[in-house]
């Protein structure tokens, strides 16, 4: 029985294409009920559809306020009833009663080394700040922005001539590696949340969550 998973999206969707090619390949035994965009041009919508995805686009500006916007999106996510939901590139800051309503159920991922560089421009920030390494971060969302329980990471070096053009482009190969590997974690009842924390097989993880290594499984 497929684990059923909403995946929520703001551009070209290519954490959700990690998503689609895992499932595809048996590696990740979730079903993808939808595709959601807050922005209609937004390529992923393209992948989902291409996949045979259900697809739904939810302009925010079309709304007075972040309280009606978050919940009108709520009533689109729960009529599929997914027991998970992951966020790919969705940029809106949610608010606390949506972030409440999904406790415990919905991921991110967030090009840094949490908790360090929340928010924007995290590779440039962290070259001008002389960093050695950079890296990415999935976690559980809370109401918070970028704080919620870090589960897993991946690390790279920062090279003397790096741009952050460059960095980001590693940091994507990394993205499409730990995201489903998160996800897979979840749908296989060996991730949970609990008390703020992020617990993986029975244990407490510590602030960074886990580092990524290839033997990782």
């Amino acid at each position: 029985m497929t684990f059923p998973i909403v995946v929520l999206i703001s551009g070209s969707g290519s954490n959700l294409q990690a998503l689609i090619d895992q499932s595809l390949q048996g590696n990740l035994n979730v079903e993808i009920c939808a595709v959601i965009s807050n922005k209609a041009d937004a390529f992923g919508l393209q992948r989902a559809q291409k996949a045979g995805i259900p697809t739904h686009t939810l302009d925010h500006k079309s709304f007075d306020s972040r309280e009606a916007f978050d919940e009108q999106l709520k009533l689109i996510i729960d009529q599929y009833q997914p027991r998970l939901v992951v966020l790919a590139g969705f940029m809106r800051i949610l608010t606390e009663t949506f972030a409440q309503h999904y406790e415990g159920r919905m991921l991110n991922i967030h090009p840094s080394l949490l908790p360090k560089y929340k928010g924007l421009n995290t590779h440039q920030r962290a070259i001008d700040a002389g960093e050695k390494e950079h890296g990415v971060s999935v976690h559980f969302v809370s109401a918070e922005l970028d704080a919620g329980a870090v589960i897993l990471q991946a690390s790279c070096p920062i090279e003397k001539t790096e741009t952050a053009d460059t960095l980001a482009s590693k940091i994507h190969s990394y993205e499409h590696i730990i995201y489903p590997l998160a996800v897979k974690w979840f749908s296989e009842e060996r991730l949970a949340y609990k008390q703020g924390t992020a617990v993986l097989d029975g244990k407490i993880l510590a602030e960074s969550g886990v580092m990524y290594h290839p033997d990782l499984i």
